[in-house]
């Protein structure tokens, strides 16, 4: 198993996975591997820290699943604190550096990263939900429990391929930059252009391949560059119609996928995807910053105005 010691749910209770940005996708992963497992008996949701901690009720019925890395800002921290309040079961999941959380059940993952992309944070923080899905109960856990075993040596795989150059070259001057996928790779391709935004200073958009057909092509265009994941699950032929209409518009598509394609990763089972197809996004945005000359571990911090406007910021 990839995760050994992972806090357990109960299945009879409403599960509320929550966090910001990188976190909140990897709650909504979570999310989505629990009704998977479940066979659709526990549909978990989804929810921003922000919007848990304003807007929705909870109650002691609930247990709550708080993700953070660093485990201190300010609208994670609400989130739990109402929950306790509601007397709802609370789960932190954290970085091994993060200060004690006022949480029934802690688990932490890994040290603080130098770089504030949180690439090796995200992966760890999934690999922790991921033993937690893997403990509830359902017509699939077998199957998920047996793939989850199988993402360390994906994971090296995908390591092993060459550094993405080439799309880096073709992508560093396009802005916006596109990226979509199906399913759990619409997840993904968010959280790419999170990382991307982070450090390579590059607007990026990312949304569902469906919803990429939806208005959004009005504002396609000749020369703008599209990252588009090939989905594992029958789409019924969305994307190869998204991506004809790229190419009918004069975009540059490029492929991500687990057999012939620009950013290449290892095949797995498609539940553990999100494991594997962010990594070459990941360097992706390595080698972005590399040729548009920024710095990823900063997230713009060391320059004016950004350092200034950004050590004001409460987060």
């Amino acid at each position: 198993m990839l995760i050994v010691d992972s806090p357990r749910l109960d299945g009879g209770r409403p599960i509320i996975f929550t966090g910001i940005g990188t976190s909140l996708h990897a709650a909504r992963i979570a999310a989505a591997w629990t009704w998977h497992v479940s066979g659709g008996r526990i549909r978990a949701a989804a929810v921003d820290a922000h919007d848990l901690a304003l807007c929705y009720p909870l109650t002691a019925e609930d247990q709550v699943v708080v993700i953070s890395h660093r485990g201190y800002k300010r609208y994670p921290s609400a989130a739990l604190d109402k929950a306790r309040a509601a007397g709802a079961a609370t789960i932190a999941i954290v970085g091994a550096d993060a200060p004690d959380q006022p949480a029934d059940v802690v688990a932490r993952t890994c040290p603080n990263e130098t770089a504030g992309t949180f690439t090796v944070s995200y992966l760890s923080s999934l690999a922790v939900l991921g033993g937690m899905v893997a403990g509830l109960e359902g017509p699939h856990r077998e199957r998920f429990a047996a793939a989850l075993g199988t993402v360390p040596e994906a994971l090296k795989l995908t390591l092993a391929e060459p550094a993405p150059i080439q799309v880096a070259e073709g992508c560093a001057a396009s802005e916006p930059l596109l990226l979509v996928g199906f399913d759990l790779d619409a997840i993904t391709a968010a959280e790419a252009a999170l990382k991307i935004k982070e450090g390579a200073r590059l607007w990026t958009e990312a949304m569902s391949t469906e919803f990429s057909l939806h208005g959004t092509p009005a504002a396609f265009r000749a020369g703008m560059n599209v990252i588009s994941i090939t989905p594992r699950a029958d789409d019924q032929g969305r994307t190869k119609t998204l991506r004809a209409l790229l190419a009918k518009l004069g975009a540059t598509v490029w492929i991500s996928g687990e057999d012939d394609a620009d950013l290449r990763f290892a095949p797995v089972d498609p539940w553990m995807r999100p494991f594997t197809s962010i990594v070459p996004l990941q360097r992706l945005t390595a080698e972005l910053a590399r040729i548009r000359g920024t710095d990823p571990d900063t997230l713009h911090g060391g320059v004016e105005p950004w350092m200034s406007a950004m050590t004001e910021l409460t987060l």
